[in-house]
């Protein structure tokens, strides 16, 4: 113990996740011991001859053991990067994705959009876990105030740590609902990754999400559409005029989803695929 470096760590851990059967895993070495030293990419090459003290092994020993457990990185690390914010993550919540990062690009024009024409856009974030985008909007657009609700009083108290690690709590509240149960007024732009998986495919999902996700965040019921269901029965009386209605969605369930909405009074006005090409966004208005 002592003598071992910054680059021996990397070595050792890319050839322990590696052995693990853990894809990328250079790129996973790095940023599990960057996170964990707290050191930024560019100083993992520039300290790579400093010694390791003992208590710094014993902590990268700890972590690879669990990430060859399959928990993922992130939630290691305790916290992780989306759209420019850091969120810390608990199991009350499901782990923020990059392709979630697509559905607030696509919102914030319309945000802007509002603030501009009303001095102030209102944010509704159905099941928002981290708070992850609801406090992206708030975070691009000035204008932005939002509600976070959900049904886990853990994953709202994340999300409250959350506005409040990134300086954004003046404009973020939130509220223990299901769906719009407890919700009253509103809103400009209702918003929703809810669960979308369906429940006889949830117990073949990669251990990462199975093991460390919350289920109910997950499943979306025999067709992976419940959610669907009942954020479309309710969501009109909670839009205000010229407001918009958006949701991530499963790859396969553009048709289904823009059919239900359809239904209750709603027309697509925008369709935006994940980073591999799936459907994963859905924004719809008033038909």
């Amino acid at each position: 113990m002592g003598s071992v470096t910054l680059a021996d760590a990397l070595t050792h851990a890319r050839r322990r996740l590696s052995e693990g059967g853990i894809e990328d895993a250079a790129r996973e070495a790095r940023l599990l011991v960057g996170g964990l030293l707290g050191l930024a990419p560019a100083a993992l090459i520039s300290q790579e001859a400093r010694a390791l003290t003992a208590e710094e092994e014993v902590l990268i020993e700890g972590a690879l053991a669990r990430r060859l457990d399959r928990e993922p990185v992130y939630r290691i690390l305790g916290q992780r990067p989306f759209f420019g914010l850091v969120l810390s993550l608990s199991p009350d919540t499901l782990e923020p994705r990059p392709d979630t990062e697509i559905l607030v690009e696509r919102l914030i024009p319309i945000a802007r959009e509002v603030v501009a024409a009303k001095g102030k856009c209102r944010v509704l974030d159905l099941g928002t876990g981290t708070g992850a985008i609801c406090l992206a909007l708030i975070d691009a657009v000035a204008g932005v105030h939002g509600t976070g609700t959900d049904i886990s009083a853990g994953a709202l108290e994340t999300a409250r740590r959350n506005a409040q690690l990134n300086g954004l709590s003046d404009r973020f509240e939130t509220l223990e609902s299901d769906w719009f149960a407890a919700v009253s007024g509103r809103f400009d732009i209702i918003v929703s990754n809810p669960p979308y998986i369906r429940s006889t495919v949830v117990d073949g999902l990669a251990e990462e999400v199975r093991r460390f996700d919350p289920r109910r965040a997950l499943d979306g019921g025999e067709d992976g559409l419940d959610a669907y269901y009942k954020i479309a029965e309710d969501a009109l009386p909670h839009l205000q005029e010229g407001g918009a209605v958006a949701f991530e969605i499963g790859f396969d369930q553009k048709e289904a989803v823009t059919n239900l909405m359809v239904g209750k009074g709603f027309r697509l006005i925008e369709a935006a695929s994940d980073l591999g090409g799936n459907d994963r966004v859905l924004v719809f208005a008033v038909a």
